[in-house]
Formats: C-alpha cells, sequence, structure tokens
C-alpha cells in the first residue's frame, strides 16, 4: 500500500504530533503505534514532534508525560522532540513567502464583524463562513484599514474545483473547495493555526505518510491546497476511526481511564497495551497475542479497518494476563516492588520477590493484582473474623498449635512443611481442609492460596510460627 516511492525523498517518514494540553491519549498512542510500526517495517524513519502553538494550555508537566509513556511503550522515534514554538521564524518565512505570491493576505475583520457576518448568513439560511471581505481579487477595492487592529493571515484558498485522495484507510475522498473558507493560517499574535504549521513541519520534516484520526478528515483539504500553494510533496493520508469506550460514545477524558500513564499505574505491562491497542483497528488474520517484532513484520499498511473501534477492559485485562504469566520473574519483580512501597511497605530488594510472582502470576491480570497478593508477605494480615471463627474450632486449634512447633524443627523447604502438615492430620485424624483453610487464614489471611507448602515456604520461618501461634 506504500507508494513512497512518488515522495522526493523516496524513504518511508512517518511521524506523532500529540498536543501537550494534556496527557498522552489511547488514541494518540494507537496512532503513535501504528506510524511506528509502519516507518520499521518499510526500514523508514519515525519523528516526535510535539504541537505546543496552544500556548495558553500547553504545559511541560504533559510534555514530559507524553515523553515517559512514549518511552514506557518503546515507541522510539529517530527524530526528536521537535518543538513547534521554536519554529516560529521558519512559520514567518513562508507566511511572507505566501503573502509575496498571493496565496495568502491580510484580513483585518474584528471578531465582532465576523459574528455579525455569521448571524446574517444564518438569517438568510446560508451555510456560515467567512466572506472573503478582505480578499484580494482584480478590480476590487478592500475596505481602509482600520487604526489599531492587527490582523490575521488568510490563506487564499481556491474557489472553484475539488480536493480528493486516496485514503489508506478510507479509500478515495473528495470534497469541493466551495465546501471551505479561506483559513486562518497566522493568528493576531504571530502564532500559526493547526492547519498550516502541520504542512510546513511535514513538508520539512520530509514526512511521506500521516497517520491520525479521523477527525481530521475536514482539515485535509485545506492542508493539500497549502502543499500546493507551496508546490511541497504530497503525503499520503490514513485517517484512523475512533476509540468508542463500552457505552458506545467515543473515549474521553470525562469517562475513565484513557491516559497511558493510568495504565501503567493500574500494573499493565506495555507490551500486552500495544497489542491489544493494535488489534484495535487492525489485523493480521485472526491472531490475537503477537509480540512487537510480528507486528512490525506485518504492519503493511493494509488491513485497517474502516469503521470505529470499541474499547474492552475485559478483553485488555485478557491480553495483560497472558504478557504476566509469561514475563520474566525477576522483571515482575521490580515492578510489583515498586506497586508496595507506593503502598507505603518496606521491600529491600527489587528482585526479592521473583520467587513469589512466580508462584502467585498465573492467578492475576496486573501486576496491581499479583502486588496484592504478594502484600502478606511484607505486612501483617488480617483475616477476615467471620472465615476465622468458622474454620478456627476448638477442635482445629490444638492441630495449628502442634504444626507450629513441628515447623520450627523442620528443614525449611516445601517437602519437608508438606509432610509436618501430613504427620499433623493424622495426629489429629483431620482431613486436608480442616487444616490448610484455617492455616491460609492465619498465615495469608485468606482462605484461598495456591497448595499451601508452596505459599508457606517463600515466608520467613519465623513469621509462620508467630502466625500461627497467635490465634491458635
Amino acid at each position: 500500500m506504500s507508494n513512497a516511492a512518488t515522495h522526493p525523498t523516496g524513504v518511508v517518514r512517518t511521524r506523532i504530533a500529540p498536543s501537550p494540553t494534556g496527557y498522552l491519549h489511547l488514541g494518540t498512542a494507537r496512532t503513535a503505534l501504528y506510524s511506528w510500526a509502519y516507518a520499521r517495517h518499510h526500514g523508514g524513519q519515525f519523528v516526535l514532534r510535539i504541537e505546543d502553538t496552544d500556548v495558553a494550555r500547553s504545559t511541560q508537566e504533559s510534555v514530559e508525560q507524553i515523553l515517559q509513556s512514549m518511552h514506557w511503550l518503546g515507541l522510539d522515534y529517530d527524530e526528536g522532540p521537535i518543538y513547534q514554538m521554536q519554529r516560529l521564524d521558519r512559520y514567518q518565512q513562508v507566511i511572507d513567502q505566501m503573502l509575496a505570491n498571493g496565496t495568502a493576505y491580510r484580513c483585518y475583520a474584528t471578531p465582532e464583524e465576523l459574528d455579525a457576518m455569521r448571524e446574517a448568513q444564518k438569517a438568510r439560511g446560508e451555510k456560515t463562513g467567512y466572506d472573503g471581505r478582505w480578499r484580494p481579487a482584480p478590480g476590487k477595492v478592500l475596505p481602509p484599514i482600520p487604526e489599531g487592529v492587527k490582523p490575521v493571515v488568510r490563506f487564499a484558498n481556491p474557489l472553484e474545483g475539488d480536493v480528493t485522495w486516496d485514503d489508506l484507510v478510507k479509500g478515495p475522498i473528495t470534497i469541493n473547495n466551495r465546501e471551505i473558507d479561506d483559513l486562518i493560517i497566522q493568528r493576531p499574535d504571530g502564532v500559526p493555526t493547526y492547519n498550516f504549521a502541520v504542512v510546513v513541519d511535514d513538508w520539512d520534516m520530509q514526512i511521506t505518510h500521516v497517520f491520525r484520526g479521523d477527525e481530521h478528515i475536514n482539515n485535509t483539504p485545506w492542508q493539500i491546497n497549502i502543499y500546493r500553494a507551496l508546490g511541497a510533496a504530497l503525503p499520503q493520508f490514513g485517517h484512523l476511526p475512533v476509540i468508542l469506550g463500552d457505552d458506545g460514545t467515543k473515549l474521553s477524558k470525562r469517562r475513565g481511564a484513557v491516559a497511558v500513564s493510568n495504565y501503567e499505574e493500574m500494573g499493565y505491562l506495555p507490551e500486552a497495551m500495544l497489542n491489544y491497542l493494535a488489534r484495535l483497528g487492525w489485523s493480521h488474520g485472526d491472531e490475537e497475542l503477537f509480540t512487537i517484532e510480528q507486528m512490525v513484520s506485518w504492519f503493511d499498511g493494509s488491513h485497517l479497518n474502516k469503521s470505529p473501534a470499541q474499547w474492552d477492559a475485559a478483553k485488555l485485562a485478557w491480553v495483560n494476563a497472558h504478557y504476566v504469566k509469561h514475563a520474566d520473574d525477576a522483571r515482575l519483580s521490580a515492578l510489583v516492588a515498586k506497586h508496595l512501597r507506593a503502598k507505603g511497605h518496606e521491600v529491600a530488594d527489587d528482585a526479592a520477590l521473583a520467587p513469589h510472582c512466580a508462584l502467585f502470576k498465573d492467578r492475576c491480570s496486573t501486576t496491581v493484582e499479583l502486588a496484592e497478593w504478594l502484600t502478606m508477605y511484607v505486612a501483617d494480615v488480617t483475616p477476615p473474623a467471620d472465615e476465622l471463627a468458622a474454620k478456627l474450632t476448638d477442635a482445629v486449634k490444638p492441630a495449628v498449635a502442634a504444626l507450629a512447633e513441628r515447623l520450627k524443627g523442620v528443614a525449611w523447604e516445601a517437602p519437608a512443611i508438606s509432610q509436618a502438615i501430613k504427620d499433623t492430620l493424622g495426629e489429629f485424624g483431620l482431613k486436608m481442609p480442616q487444616l490448610a483453610i484455617p492455616v491460609r487464614l492465619l498465615v495469608c489471611g485468606r482462605s484461598q492460596t495456591p497448595s499451601v507448602d508452596a505459599a508457606l515456604v517463600l515466608f520467613e520461618r519465623d513469621v509462620v510460627v508467630q502466625r500461627l501461634q497467635k490465634n491458635s
């Protein structure tokens, strides 16, 4: 699907250009993934640009969070981050060139005049849009320049004809130039608007393929016309459908966790997030689980869905559980240690919990769940009182006390612990659940764990004995 050879560079170059007015959104992360994978598939280059011309809303905190999220996901970039606000001289240079060649012009209409213009258009039942009052034309007399009004600069959009492009996702799209008006490309303060700056940036950075959300489809005709006015080579555009929430409406910051960083905090693994995001709008046969290396080898720009994808938290948890299960235990230990420390628990060594992770990870969808399981190894436990009362009966208490005594003297290995439990069962004529459940409650704070000997051996002997003797 790549027509990279039609571009002067002959090299595939993609980009992601988030605005630092908030965190890296899941939709932007998916776009970044597709752009990155497409460049890597074709042996090309991937650029990170920060579109920070919205000075009032852009923050350094958002910039840092975007960079951290890209790093966490492992989406490395070949160039960047490039900041638009550091390129104002370049935008001015292009504006001056366009003013000189007549493809742009200054407009002195005040906001009040434009409001009145739109109200009059509505009253006449017309489509609202700029009426070209300051657009130069042969034989046209422009109004006198008003004093004290700083002008905007508008792009002289073609008045006739169509704009057509073959979208990488949607297929052929055509919009008539009469449907769009003369776009403001520079504000009175000299800062360029999005649709202008993005063209100059992609032109200068020799971007060949632009993947972005389909909310940008209406911007594309303006941008294509600006490319043509500049005599610049056009990139190929691919507009990706939105991601819908579980209620069928667009994912938004008002509805749950949509920032990538939220999922890192909630204990998801980056490879799981990449795998899940990839499938939200793209497929390779029936493959559900695949590595990022496999995705790169498969992602040629085809098989991108035209219809919106739906976010499914349960599906993401299933994907993440797969990656947790297969993750290196030392890596999981470091992640779990971080969660535990955030809760105020002491963990001396990041790798100390690796054996614990190996035992419990099959039961967990996230590293936060894993940390919840392993809290019993780093903090005191409080068994549910009703369960303990029901299971730790007067008939069982002597057996628990006897087991505590036995465990003081055995080798601290799972087989020896298992034998001590069996010997205690024999001495008191009990069945395994009668003893194992109260032991779990006392030592682990819960009635369900993996095999009791495997769970106990990961504690210090003194901790197990002390917890058994405390309530028996």
